[in-house]
């Protein structure tokens, strides 16, 4: 019976309202929640890049070891590649000083370059298909690129094309309507329409996540980064529970 479900099911969850709820909400904990370890505790970009990216393959390994989906190991994973993705961008911007223009750049071409290996690799990149061991690796190792660029994207808007966070958000939430009505009026690929929506939740976490603990002079809210973060993982847990997610189904190369 249980072999039956693994060749059934995928790793990940069904992609539902929910699903993108938990995924916006994780975008935002991994800003804040990178930013105070690399800023608030002081301990710098690289520093929380490398705690961050030891967290992270400890959640992959843990993620991929499973045999079933796990809702909270999953979002978990999701959560260490969002708190990663932050201070390996931020590092890559300002202490490397590519800049974001550069970074954005440079990330959009590595996940580019990501998701055309594993589709000539394996033959597709729909999440629907992840169920294997190597599929997953291909599918963290995309996400991990997309979240570090939709940091970059987010500082990019709001601090360089000088939108702030509240027009960053608008921006980036006006593209995420767009996609969900292509989803819903038109009949482009929804795997590409999965992953451009993808990305696009990351950049608008970003800025939504500086507008609540940058100070009000740069135009936040000045909030805690340790409290904000805190209320985003009590917000997770509490859609996670009240909401429970199920596995996608496999459909197969």
């Amino acid at each position: 019976m249980n072999k039956n479900i693994e060749h059934v099911l995928t790793k990940v969850p069904e992609v539902t309202l929910t699903f993108w709820i938990i995924k916006i909400a994780a975008t935002t904990l991994g800003e804040t929640g990178g930013d105070a370890v690399s800023m608030s505790m002081q301990l710098g970009y690289l520093v929380g890049t490398v705690i961050f990216a030891a967290v992270f393959l400890v959640a992959v390994m843990a993620q991929v070891k499973a045999k079933l989906f796990h809702p909270y190991l999953y979002w978990a994973t999701i959560i260490a590649t969002t708190t990663v993705g932050t201070t390996l961008a931020d590092f890559a911007d300002r202490s490397l000083g590519i800049g974001y223009a550069g970074g954005a750049t440079l990330l959009f071409f590595l996940l580019m370059a990501s998701l055309a290996i594993w589709h000539r690799v394996l033959g597709s990149v729909s999440v629907n298909t992840v169920s294997t061991p190597k599929e997953e690796m291909f599918y963290w190792v995309t996400i991990m690129f997309s979240q570090t660029l939709g940091t970059a994207l987010g500082d990019w808007t709001a601090d360089t094309a000088g939108l702030g966070y509240e027009g960053g958000a608008i921006i980036f939430g006006i593209l995420l309507a767009i996609v969900a009505a292509a989803y819903k009026w038109t009949n482009l690929n929804r795997t590409l329409l999965f992953w451009a929506a993808f990305i696009l939740t990351r950049p608008l976490g970003a800025v939504v996540g500086d507008f609540l603990d940058k100070p009000l002079s740069a135009g936040g809210l000045a909030l805690s980064r340790f409290s904000a973060s805190a209320t985003l993982i009590i917000m997770i847990i509490a859609c996670i529970m009240l909401f429970p997610q199920r596995a996608g189904k496999s459909t197969g190369h």
